[in-house]
């Protein structure tokens, strides 16, 4: 199998931007593709990126998490009729799909790491919107593999860290809720994984995050520990600050299928965040 031509839509958000920079720096031929000359809604913008590509890594989508309770027609556009339409030009010109999943089809209720296998049932818009758009990308037929992740941190994009950083800035206390639990992941760990999924084409679903669990509190705490900053982080309860998406309390996930086709165990989350936030 000679080198593929990938196409990165949406390539230049956080994910997309560190996933450019890994297949390129392997001497892959990436071509990006976003707003404002690329739209995943236009089926035109689409049908020419299927047709100049081998590969199509799908990063666009709509990631306001509560954004989407009140432009769900929006959401569900972007999230899943466009990925279904991919899905189909891919399937008829014999290209292979990899689309970007989250946790946040899950409603968070199991006492246990969640497993490729177990019955999606999300609680929110974009949730809903997300696995639409798994579901779509199934239907179509096309070669396929979907890549569900948690809590992802990069270098291009607003994320978890950045937004602690920013409340921090303010001043005053940062209340942090302690009832969600996961594992921060990290864009650059992620683009590492895609690349053994380009190589190899895998198909199916796959969990991926880095390994260790913590809640949301707790990582602010080793955040705010690793800059040397007196922060006054309180923890509190997620019922404490309704907001208009429900989230699932626990994210977690079961990376096992993943990591038997990976060439190196999966890092524990505090070294990758370490480094992030060393050269913040």
């Amino acid at each position: 199998m000679g080198k593929p031509i990938i196409a990165v839509l949406g390539g230049r958000g956080m994910l997309g931007t560190e996933l450019t920079a890994e297949c390129t720096g392997r001497g892959l031929e990436v071509r990006v593709y976003d707003l404002p000359e690329f739209d995943v809604t236009n089926d035109e913008h689409l049908r020419r990126a299927v047709d100049a590509s081998d590969v199509l890594i799908n990063c666009a989508a709509y990631t306001n998490v509560d954004g989407a309770e009140s432009e769900s027609a929006l959401a569900h556009r972007i999230n899943g009729q466009a990925v279904g339409h991919l899905g189909e030009l891919a399937r008829r010109r014999g290209k292979w799909v990899l689309y970007f999943s989250t946790d946040f089809v899950f409603d968070g209720r199991l006492d246990r790491p969640y497993v490729e296998t177990d019955t999606p049932n999300p609680i929110s818009e974009y949730g809903k919107s997300k696995l639409a758009g798994e579901r779509l990308l199934l239907a179509s037929g096309c070669s396929h593999c979907i890549l569900r992740l948690e809590w992802t941190y990069g270098d291009n994009g607003r994320n978890f860290i950045t937004k602690l950083i920013q409340r921090a800035d303010r001043g005053g206390p940062v209340f942090v809720v302690d009832d969600q639990v996961g594992a921060p992941t990290a864009t650059r760990a992620v683009a590492r994984v895609v690349r053994t999924l380009v190589d190899r084409r895998l198909e199916g679903i796959y969990h991926f995050a880095a390994a260790g669990y913590a809640s949301r509190y707790e990582v602010a705490a080793f955040t705010f520990r690793h800059l040397v900053r007196e922060i006054d982080l309180r923890p509190c309860h997620t019922g404490d600050y309704p907001s208009p998406a429900a989230r699932p309390l626990n994210s977690r996930f079961e990376c096992g299928r993943i990591q038997a086709v990976l060439g190196e165990p999966i890092a524990p989350w505090q070294e990758p965040l370490k480094q992030y936030l060393r050269q913040l």
